[in-house]
């Protein structure tokens, strides 16, 4: 067990040194602010505080994990070693910045609550991101802060090196499929199939025509429908997969078949079987109770029981009001949490993570899972190809190993099927998947 001597025990305290030191480090801590007792004890311990109180290991703090409510904060960056900190309070000592207080900025999604300009669909860009601007937004800064620290504890505390050692935590990967479209042709009506022929006659896309009319009279499978070939990937790999489904009625954003279409509902309930499901809140939700709670409630009648996953549509999150919608509909686990324009950790972390709602200054029942590179970004943002993107996830993957941490991809079931425009993105999604499972 590690003790922190700290003048004042305030929740956001509570919440970052429990979030670095148990869910990161796999350290019991527990925190006094009786100087005898933080003397007196025996184990492994150190002060948060103004002043050391002696030689112990001390870590000045910043005045953020005492304040409540949002304010605007000046921010230097300086280095620790070889990693960017900011919020430094101590020049020259082992822990020249409040790592902690800096870990609160980046999990809670501080920034967000500042004045911002949104993008074109009213999220938060991450361009506006302190990790963005300062070249840190594809390292997981806030899990290599746990580590750097831990490397002080070991040089400290020698003789404790078992408690040191997080044997619970390595590497995790998490395959999660947004299933915006079911099927690119089949069960779309014939409204909205004529629309199609009549797009693809005005553009001259004579092949699309052709294929729709093989897919319509059951010559041809549908490109979209990669469903059994997920399910079976997951097995052979042994791959944790998630599915989200978009359960919305039709709109300029949401185009997948209607939430009541019966082969729709035998696809969720036949994949509810074998994978983890979860709901796609539909685009214009994100500010809406009542929608989200419409959608889930349409998926927990389909799959007969709770659903407790969440995934924004087009990661539309309105901080905190998105988050609090979700903990008052009874979802425990949200997906949202990474950008569309760029690769990397949001929240500078490859850690699940606990919304700390900070309207209110209390940690929530929220568990954010947050991801770190989705497949739109990489073709569409980014103009990768798939052997350049087949990289990058890797690399990604090498970093997150490096602090044992948990991978989160986003993967479209139209992107895995290879076809049209995601050429080649079927092969990466299985090279993928047969390397990583290397290495769980």
């Amino acid at each position: 067990m590690l003790l922190v001597y700290t003048h004042k025990i305030t929740p956001r305290l509570s919440y970052t040194f429990r979030q670095i030191f148990m869910r990161i480090l796999g350290i019991e801590v527990e925190f006094t602010t009786k100087i005898e007792e933080f003397i007196s004890h025996e184990g492994m311990k150190f002060s948060y505080t103004k002043q050391a109180l002696g030689n112990e290991l001390f870590v000045k703090n910043n005045e953020l994990l005492f304040n409540q409510g949002i304010d605007y904060l000046d921010i230097n960056m300086v280095r620790w070693d070889d990693v960017p900190c900011f919020f430094q309070t101590n020049f020259g000592a082992e822990v020249p910045c409040d790592i902690f207080a800096a870990s609160f900025y980046l999990i809670s999604r501080y920034e967000e609550y500042l004045p911002h300009v949104k993008d074109h669909y009213e999220r938060f860009p991450a361009s506006e991101s302190l990790a963005f601007q300062n070249d840190f937004l594809d390292k997981p800064m806030v899990d290599i802060w746990a580590y750097k620290f831990r490397t002080l504890l070991l040089e400290k505390f020698e003789d404790q090196k078992d408690e040191l050692s997080n044997k619970e935590r390595k590497f995790n990967y998490i395959s999660t499929i947004d299933v915006d479209s079911a099927f690119q042709y089949k069960h779309k009506g014939f409204t909205r199939n004529l629309g199609g022929i009549l797009k693809d006659l005005f553009q001259f896309n004579i092949r699309d025509i052709w294929m729709r009319f093989l897919v319509i009279f059951n010559l041809r499978r549908d490109p979209f429908d990669m469903f059994k070939m997920l399910l079976a990937l997951k097995i052979k790999y042994k791959i944790n997969t998630v599915f989200f489904f978009l359960l919305s009625e039709y709109t300029t954003y949401d185009k997948n078949i209607s939430p009541g279409n019966v082969h729709y509902k035998l696809l969720i309930k036949n994949i509810a079987d074998y994978a983890e499901v979860g709901i796609h809140p539909s685009y214009f939700s994100m500010k809406k109770e009542l929608k989200i709670k419409k959608e889930k409630s349409i998926l927990e009648n389909i799959v007969n029981f709770p659903i407790t996953r969440s995934r924004q549509h087009y990661l539309r999150v309105e901080l905190p009001e998105t988050y609090q919608h979700l903990v008052d509909l009874e979802i425990k686990e949200e997906y949202s949490m990474g950008y569309a324009s760029h690769y990397g950790f949001r929240a500078s972390t490859c850690t699940p993570f606990y919304f700390y709602d900070i309207d209110f200054e209390i940690q929530t029942p929220l568990k954010v899972f947050p991801f770190a590179v989705m497949d739109a970004t990489l073709k569409d943002y980014m103009n990768f190809t798939p052997k350049k993107s087949f990289n990058t996830i890797i690399q990604l993957a090498k970093e997150i190993r490096k602090v044992d941490g948990t991978l989160i991809t986003i993967f479209h079931n139209e992107s895995v099927s290879g076809s049209g425009r995601w050429r080649g993105w079927g092969r990466l999604y299985e090279t993928l998947l047969k390397e990583l499972s290397k290495v769980i």
